[in-house]
């Protein structure tokens, strides 16, 4: 994949603080999203992306895994993309 974003569950969990890498605002964020929803997620949005058995550097205890997404706007954006497909705000 050319130009690439790392996506991991933790950035759209509403129960996380910022600082326990939640990217995303509360009311935008879902409740203990999986590395499945997320999946589905990228799946309707027709993106291109592979799963990988990784983990967030600040919860190295689960392995909670990542999706490596191919995106050339910025992370940001696709941040908000998901998460509005994820269930949060429309």
């Amino acid at each position: 994949m050319a130009d690439e974003c790392i996506l991991y569950p933790c950035y759209f969990n509403a129960a996380l603080d910022r600082r326990q890498g939640r990217k995303v605002p509360r009311k935008e964020g879902a409740k203990g999203p999986s590395l499945q929803e997320l999946e589905r997620a990228l799946k309707k949005l027709n993106l291109r992306f592979r799963a990988e058995d990784k983990h967030h550097p600040a919860h190295w205890m689960r392995h909670e895994g990542r999706v490596v997404v191919e995106w050339k706007a910025g992370k940001e954006a696709l941040i908000r993309k998901v998460a509005r497909q994820m269930g949060g705000r429309k």
